[in-house]
């Protein structure tokens, strides 16, 4: 589980307002799985555009949208356990290694997708309190746009 449920829960509340469950967290598992290899395969090719084999935090493509959400998630102080979605994507094409100054970057990274994913929802919705499966699939669709 990506996870605590309650922790789940309240960082969704304290992001955007929006009351979640458990029966949310496998979309949410899935989304940050998906988009932390997209950062990840970006970075790939970065570093191997400019001749290295490790992906450095510069080839990391965070916009200031996301630099944004970074700092706001940082400010809520809930730890994320990354183990269930770095092992998920232990079989996905990322041929470079990841430095270990990006490997620490990481957590706060997925904090920040997930921050950012719960206020794409609240602006697509203004009046949602609990989003539906249309709310999940059209900020996921924004995010395979964007990222």
């Amino acid at each position: 589980m990506l996870m605590k449920i309650a922790q789940f829960e309240r960082l969704f509340r304290e992001a955007a307002s929006l009351d979640v469950d458990k029966d949310d967290l496998k979309r949410l598992s899935d989304f940050l799985r998906d988009k932390m290899h997209d950062l990840l395969l970006a970075g790939q090719r970065a570093a191997k555009h400019n001749g290295r084999d490790v992906i450095q935090p510069p080839d990391l493509p965070v916009t200031n949208g996301l630099q944004q959400s970074l700092h706001a998630f940082r400010q809520l102080d809930v730890a994320l356990d990354l183990e269930p979605v770095l092992a998920a994507m232990a079989g996905a094409p990322i041929d470079v290694a990841t430095s270990e100054e990006v490997e620490r970057m990481l957590p706060d990274l997925a904090g920040a997708l997930v921050v950012a994913y719960a206020k794409a929802i609240r602006i697509i919705d203004p009046k949602v309190r609990n989003p539906g499966s249309q709310h999940h699939e059209a900020a996921r669709a924004i995010f395979d746009l964007l990222l």
